[in-house]
């Protein structure tokens, strides 16, 4: 299974590959919204590739409630780990 660390690790690799922020921006208080200027196809896209590495089907609305980059790495560890 992947550690918390590895989440983070891949998540800040699609956050600057696929929507070219840059790695300084990326920390796990950044609102994917306001700090990093994700709108809701950005998100829709992270999920796709979320749902790449953990095998799994996530639910996008799962990940409504999620606001900040720290989130993003709870929730995709908590669906790892069920």
């Amino acid at each position: 299974m992947l550690s918390r660390d590895d989440v983070e690790s891949k998540l800040r690799g699609y956050l600057e590959d696929m929507f070219e922020i840059p790695a300084a921006k990326i920390t796990p208080q950044a609102r994917l919204y306001e700090d990093l200027d994700l709108d809701s196809i950005d998100a829709v896209d992270l999920v796709v590739k979320l749902q790449e590495l953990t095998g799994r089907k996530l639910k996008v609305e799962e990940f409504k409630s999620v606001r900040t980059v720290g989130d993003v790495i709870d929730r995709v560890h908590a669906v790892l780990a069920e």
